[in-house]
């Protein structure tokens, strides 16, 4: 059974930086795409980035040039690195993963979730 625990959010500035991490237990995280999702009230959940098992990565719209997504082995652990953060930004981030090399930005396709961590960037 895969398990996912996300940590890192809190309150940041407009324009400052934020690092979550997903601590991956039950597998080895190298054997699945790993992902990031965010969900702001009143809106549907919306894809951040993904990597797989070769490093390769994805990134939705609002990530492009501003969050980096990374993974690291030895830990088992994933890492959505985000700067220049904007208020628009603000949402609980889910860490999510499923048995596939391939990428989807369809949130129905993760199988395993992590319980959210909530970022809140104030202007």
């Amino acid at each position: 059974q895969v398990q996912l625990v996300e940590s890192g959010g809190g309150l940041v500035q407009a324009g400052g930086s934020l690092r979550l991490s997903c601590a991956v237990s039950g597998r080895t995280a190298t054997t699945l795409l790993m992902g990031w999702f965010r969900q702001a009230p009143g809106k549907e959940r919306e894809f951040v980035a993904a990597i797989n098992w070769s490093g390769s990565t994805s990134y939705g719209d609002p990530a492009k040039g501003r969050f980096t997504i990374s993974r690291d082995g030895a830990k088992n652990t994933v890492a959505l690195q985000m700067n220049s953060l904007k208020p628009e930004d603000t949402a609980v981030y889910y860490c999510a993963a499923r048995d596939s090399y391939f990428f989807t930005m369809d949130y129905a396709a993760y199988l395993y979730w992590g319980q959210g961590t909530q970022v809140t960037v104030s202007s």
